[in-house]
């Protein structure tokens, strides 16, 4: 029988009806299974010495509400048992700690579950190991501040929740009712608006209260800036609903989420950082951005939008050919050769084995979308469709970074028009970057394999490609920055959280 270190398994056959119970209790949770059949059901929360253990645990459980997730972790229970020495209490402590370093070190949510165009993989750390390092943990409270996300990422985030919660108002401040005011207006409600402004600390006094005057404008958009609403200093309802203390703002709650999806990568390291919604490429290196470009992303369609997944960068291919994704080649251009065989005759038509094949000898008609037997690829050449530069980090989806000859469609604001793969506006600029550290003189190694006009491979250190899809982020100096969510995901995040939390869970943070 394995064990961790610090707790040695029994080597009693037999066990007491206690530890019966323990084991029947933890058995349908596998980290717990694993953890006390290794160590011959010692307890971790109910021993003699476990007392700084079962505080921080309820410590760190009564913070769900700071990370954005439902309380549902049990805190007042474990209170109520936190002098109890019974398998019951054991028990409780135990899936508690399973269940809140899950959610809270790799989220509530399996992404790929959520959204089939999402394939990104969670690095979870093990119940059972967790278990270990926290049992062997000088400070145990330490250990578990250790389980969410470190990065600077998570914590603006999570400052900026609390901030659009905002400080608890008395319950003698009227709310304001629903409705909208802007400058100009009179109404009696703008009493109200002015009240509840000031108890959230921003104070507009007037002598005409009921008046909607520009100093009353000025403090709504001063406080729709902190709490990361639109400062148009329009009292609408979104405002109305917030400064009334409704719900916590989604956008946060889900951004949070997608952060924990990440927490098992190293995003202070230096990486590619491709953000869907914002259309934008980065390679970022201790936190901070030391390339930057516009990017165009797939199309809002079936089959076209950009998956989201992590994955390594290994190449960047110079004068690349173009290999016609299947899905394409069938809907797009096989009814064309089966039109007229010479038809875009920029392709070739490719075999299994990779050689060329002539057209006079092809029927087109014979094949359906099933049956097309070939693939279909462009040369290198000025006018390939992936211009003069291509990034891969090999990916079951066959989705890279690419140059692109059209060039105009990186001015539109909404830049969703690709068949999935993400051109990139500065490629070459990006070329140079990627061949820093295993090239002398990056920009001439470049120069010197385009200027071949053949298809060259030039290696890369290995470098973490994150293909990610925030609506909601921060900057570097800490800005809260929203984007449309082009492809519709962030809500059907929003409705899978929704569905996890418990029936009848008070939680602000989940809350409609």
């Amino acid at each position: 029988m394995a064990s961790h270190a610090g707790v040695a398994p029994s080597p009693r056959l037999a066990f007491t009806p206690d530890e019966w119970n323990l084991a029947r209790g933890v058995a349908r949770q596998p980290g717990l299974a694993a953890w006390y059949g290794s160590t011959g059901l010692v307890p971790v929360f109910t021993s003699a010495d476990a007392a700084p253990r079962r505080d921080a645990l309820i410590a760190a459980v009564g913070q769900a509400a700071a990370h954005g997730l439902p309380d549902a972790y049990g805190a007042d229970r474990l209170l109520a048992l936190e002098n109890r020495t019974d398998p019951a209490a054991e028990i409780a402590f135990a899936q508690a700690f399973a269940d809140w370093t899950h959610d809270v070190g790799g989220g509530i949510l399996d992404p790929r579950r959520v959204d089939p165009e999402n394939r990104r993989e969670v690095i979870r750390i093990p119940t059972d190991e967790l278990l270990a390092r926290f049992v062997a943990a000088p400070d145990p409270a330490a250990m578990l501040a250790g389980v969410p996300p470190q990065g600077a990422q998570y914590r603006v985030l999570q400052a900026a929740l609390a901030a659009q919660m905002g400080p608890a108002v008395g319950a003698d401040v009227p709310r304001v009712p629903p409705g909208l005011w802007r400058e100009g207006m009179r109404d009696a409600a703008i009493s109200r608006l002015r009240a509840r402004l000031a108890a959230l600390g921003f104070v507009a006094d007037s002598s005409d209260p009921e008046l909607f005057d520009s100093g009353l404008a000025g403090q709504v958009a001063a406080y729709q800036t902190r709490v990361g609403l639109h400062s148009d200093g329009i009292a609408g309802p979104r405002t109305v609903d917030r400064m009334n203390g409704g719900s916590a703002p989604r956008d946060l709650l889900v951004a949070l989420e997608r952060m924990r999806w990440l927490n098992g990568h190293d995003l202070d390291a230096r990486m590619i950082w491709v953000n869907l919604p914002e259309f934008n490429v980065r390679v970022m290196e201790g936190g901070r951005a030391i390339f930057e470009s516009r990017a165009v992303i797939g199309k809002d369609k079936d089959d076209w939008r950009t998956p989201e997944f992590s994955d390594v960068m290994q190449n960047v291919v110079v004068n690349p050919s173009w290999n016609v994704p299947r899905s394409m080649a069938i809907r797009d251009y096989l009814p064309r050769l089966q039109q007229n065989r010479h038809a875009v005759a920029h392709l070739d038509v490719v075999d299994s084995r990779g050689r060329v094949v002539a057209r006079e000898g092809i029927d087109f008609s014979r094949f359906t979308a099933k049956t097309f037997p070939y693939r279909l690829r462009q040369k290198p050449s000025d006018d390939n469709a992936l211009g003069e530069v291509k990034f891969i980090f090999p990916n079951p989806m066959n989705i890279y970074l690419h140059d692109t000859p059209s060039k105009g469609l990186f001015g539109e604001r909404t830049r969703a028009f690709s068949n999935g793969c993400i051109r990139v506006q500065k490629s070459v600029d990006l070329a140079h970057v990627l061949l820093e550290g295993v090239a002398d003189d990056p920009a001439a190694t470049y120069a010197r394999a385009r200027q071949s006009g053949n298809e060259r491979f030039l290696k890369t250190l290995p470098l973490p490609v994150h293909i990610v899809y925030f609506t909601t982020i921060a900057d570097e100096d800490g800005t809260i920055r929203h984007f449309p969510d082009v492809y519709g995901r962030d809500a059907a995040v929003w409705a899978a959280l929704k569905a996890r939390a418990p029936a009848g869970v008070e939680t602000a943070a989940l809350a409609e």
